[in-house]
């Protein structure tokens, strides 16, 4: 019954000031607003990232040909075309790598009917489903046997698919790429953008000996712009890569004081450096975020400061008739955290409203979590409590005779 009583007055004195109840509360509003907007949206591009790094594939190393000295001249990643299909062919023999696919890429444009598309085709093995861990809404891939004979089929991306068939299924229709005819196999799942904003279903598969014989040719025969392996698991990653380098140099017939005309990327250690980037990123927004709860819970101090003044009379009269320092004490601690938990609420709504909108109208991924909400309402009753007990405890201690004469 006291609580009920207690909880009726620290309500009676809130409304007795409205406006000045709304500004102290507007603090915890702007304040729990703003650390769920900015968790959400610090959530949501984690959570796209992941998804960008899961659809990549896993333990991934990418081998770009190049980064050779010739005549004194240093040439880039792809300045030199240094690597072939038997390479990746003598990368499957490794006990460490469990898939190793050749690409030779470039652009094309691809025509069915009156409709056409520009994308990019990359000549491949069937090895590069596994690597890629992608796999096919309709129909088939190629196989071993298509990269044998060289043969005019595709496999094409979901955008690529989309764009020139639109509701139409693809598979068994032939396309032409360059004015040659393709046969269709099948359709790839989506994918979504890549870690670099690229649209990954943007993208045509055809068999690496059709690209570099009928398509885009090589001046090198049987060479490739890179080859994408995969190793057997996270553990062993160190290890793959030193038994890439010594295959690749021991097949390059590279001196020992020779610069290596490769270079081996791991794929996964970026992925992981990108999304650590992207979590010190969502905690440095929840932390400025976090700042405004600081100021409100500093405005409620200041205004219960200010209440315990005005009310000195009232809290000498309440002391004179009986009313205990933990009873004092405990009605202004109620205020402050009604006003907490009232403005924390409102933050919460606010919060989750900015979230949504922010992703309707300016397409930025975001993920409201429970957790967010949990932490803000906890930490805003926290701040409270804490900046509401020295006015309380100042109340509670004020000596009764000198409150009734105060005017």
């Amino acid at each position: 019954m006291m609580t009920f009583t207690m909880l009726y007055e620290a309500w009676s004195a809130m409304g007795a000031n409205k406006l000045r109840t709304f500004l102290t509360m507007l603090g915890m509003v702007i304040g729990v607003g703003a650390v769920i907007l900015m968790s959400s949206i610090g959530e949501g591009t984690q959570a796209k990232v992941k998804a960008s790094i899961a659809s990549m594939g896993s333990n991934l190393f990418i081998i770009l040909a190049g980064s050779s000295t010739s005549g004194g001249v240093r040439m880039g990643s792809g300045g030199v075309q240094t690597l072939t299909v038997n390479d990746a062919t003598a990368m499957k023999e490794l006990s460490s790598i469990l898939a190793a696919a050749p690409v030779a890429s470039g652009t094309g444009q691809m025509v069915y009917q009156s409709l056409n598309w520009n994308t990019q085709v990359m000549g491949t093995t069937p090895d590069y489903f596994q690597v890629r861990d992608w796999s096919l809404e309709s129909g088939h891939a190629f196989t071993d046997s298509d990269v044998r004979s060289a043969t005019r089929v595709v496999v094409l991306g979901k955008t690529v698919a989309k764009n020139l068939f639109d509701d139409e299924d693809p598979v068994g229709k032939t396309i032409r790429i360059k004015q040659s005819p393709y046969l269709v196999l099948g359709v790839l799942k989506a994918k979504g953008q890549s870690l670099d904003g690229r649209d990954q279903d943007d993208t045509a598969l055809i068999p690496v000996t059709t690209a570099q014989t009928k398509l885009f040719g090589s001046q090198f025969k049987g060479t490739v712009r890179f080859i994408m392996a995969q190793a057997v698991s996270d553990d062993v990653m160190v290890k793959a890569e030193k038994e890439m380098a010594q295959l690749l140099r021991q097949r390059h017939k590279l001196r020992d004081n020779a610069e290596d005309d490769f270079s081996i990327r791991n794929l996964t250690a970026l992925a992981n450096t990108a999304q650590e980037t992207t979590k010190t990123m969502s905690l440095m927004l929840a932390a400025i975020a976090s700042i405004s709860l600081l100021v409100g819970g500093i405005g409620i101090m200041n205004i219960m400061l200010v209440s315990v003044t005005e009310r000195t009379r009232e809290i000498g009269i309440r002391i004179a008739i009986g009313a205990r320092q933990r009873d004092i004490l405990m009605q202004f601690l109620l205020e402050a955290l009604m006003i907490s938990i009232i403005g924390c609420l409102i933050g919460v709504c606010v919060g989750v409203g900015g979230a949504l909108l922010v992703q309707k109208f300016f397409s930025i991924s975001v993920a409201i979590t429970q957790s967010s909400i949990m932490i803000s309402f906890l930490v805003a009753t926290g701040v409270g409590v804490f900046f509401g007990f020295y006015p309380a405890r100042k109340a509670a201690n004020l000596e009764p005779i000198e409150a009734l004469r105060y005017q």
